[in-house]
């Protein structure tokens, strides 16, 4: 490692504990967003940092997974980062965000090298350093609320549980949800109860680190219980007013809205062929009232949504998703059996996540707007390559990961009184 690559990184880590980044409410961060009130039976803590939307939603969907089960257990949902000093949300959550935005390169170089480096090597005791400075509210919440188990859909609630395990003060079994279609090193720790895979692949990446082969549980990436139920495209199609048998895509932009959408929509707009498109806007409001005003000169052609949670609705109207390769997005394409463009990828987890889809022919890759175009125009002129891309995508989908989840963590749960 370069000296100066470690004074690159020791500044950024020094610039966000010193002045912070974005301009969210503090008041907001010092306080935990708590999803599900306790109440009786066996009681699991899922944990997530919002860095990006895939941690999240993979949480939820834990959560809404439990509310099916109907046997008492009751999952609770908490932002780690809102329970710690807000420092570390900074450097997790907002300092993630600002990178992939303004500086993708810098976090390639960061994803490679923490990817790369060893447990004990400087990044990773500098990590753990401000940690454990930072983490105490955290573990005072859990004492608080007394789960049996905790699931992680992050690898910061998981290095910190680890050493808490390590050390005997915390009791009950914690798990680790994998996101993404690929392993970094830094979900990799010991003394965890089990891990969560969404591919094959991952389980062998996770055997080559050395966990052990009979706590690894290959079940997907959780989503909503509603990917499950295949809802009616006609039906899907009438509430949004477009037609059920014309050629429909689904351009989304991901979590952090970073897909460029008007752009892309109008540029789509302008191709020939008989189609529609459903644009999701998500929480952009600007990027919102740009596809709205387009909509008005394409009438018929273009709906633009903001943010839905009735995404599994859109998806079952369309016939190619064109969408960043986030982990929990290509998960419910695949649950739904929807074939993918992906576009815009993230260095690092989403670039991979983007290799799995096209290793096994669920998706094309389109590096600009020129080459997406080609890539609609191409599946529209070849129905048969998209029913074969339609195939491979439902056979990769597990719309039933949140309940091999539960279930697994359900199985092995001891009775405890409390994990602190």
């Amino acid at each position: 490692m370069h000296a100066r690559h470690g004074e690159v990184i020791f500044a950024i880590y020094s610039a966000v504990h010193s002045y912070g980044i974005g301009a969210r409410d503090e008041r907001n961060r010092e306080h935990a967003h708590v999803s599900g009130v306790p109440i009786t039976g066996k009681r699991i803590l899922v944990l997530s940092v919002p860095a990006g939307a895939g941690h999240t939603r993979a949480a939820e969907a834990l959560r809404a997974g439990a509310r099916t089960l109907r046997d008492g257990t009751d999952v609770i949902h908490l932002d780690a980062t809102a329970c710690a000093a807000p420092r570390l949300r900074k450097v997790y959550a907002d300092l993630y965000i600002t990178l992939v935005r303004r500086a993708p390169t810098v976090w390639s170089w960061v994803y490679q090298y923490t990817n790369g480096a060893t447990p004990e090597g400087w990044a990773h005791r500098l990590r753990r350093r401000i940690e454990r400075r930072d983490c105490a509210p955290l573990l005072a919440k859990i004492a608080e609320l007394r789960p049996n188990a905790i699931v992680c859909t992050h690898f910061l609630p998981a290095e910190i549980l680890a050493r808490e395990v390590e050390d005997g003060r915390l009791r009950c079994p914690v798990w680790v949800q994998v996101t993404d279609f690929d392993l970094h090193r830094m979900w990799v720790h010991r003394h965890m109860a089990g891990y969560f895979a969404g591919n094959d692949e991952v389980a062998f990446l996770m055997h080559k680190h050395g966990i052990p082969d009979d706590t690894i549980h290959v079940t997907g990436i959780p989503v909503m219980p509603a990917f499950s139920g295949r809802p009616d495209r006609v039906a899907c199609a009438r509430e949004l007013g477009i037609d059920p048998g014309r050629m429909t895509f689904l351009l989304m932009g991901g979590g952090a809205g970073l897909g460029g959408l008007g752009t892309l929509a109008q540029r789509l707009l302008a191709l020939p062929g008989n189609f529609q498109l459903i644009v999701l806007a998500g929480r952009n409001v600007e990027e919102l009232e740009t596809l709205r005003r387009l909509a008005l000169m394409h009438p018929g052609r273009l709906v633009p949504l903001g943010f839905t949670d009735r995404v599994e609705r859109l998806m079952a109207c369309a016939d190619v998703a064109i969408t960043k390769p986030g982990g929990a997005t290509t998960a419910e394409c695949l649950a739904m059996g929807l074939p993918m463009i992906v576009n815009a990828s993230i260095p690092g987890q989403e670039e991979r996540n983007a290799n799995f889809l096209l290793e096994h022919g669920a998706a094309l890759k389109a590096f600009d707007a020129a080459s997406l175009e080609y890539r609609v125009r191409y599946l529209m002129a070849h129905p048969d390559a998209l029913e074969k891309m339609r195939t491979r995508a439902l056979a990769l989908g597990r719309p039933h990961a949140a309940a091999a989840v539960l279930a697994a963590v359900l199985k092995q749960l001891e009775p405890v009184d409390a994990c602190l």
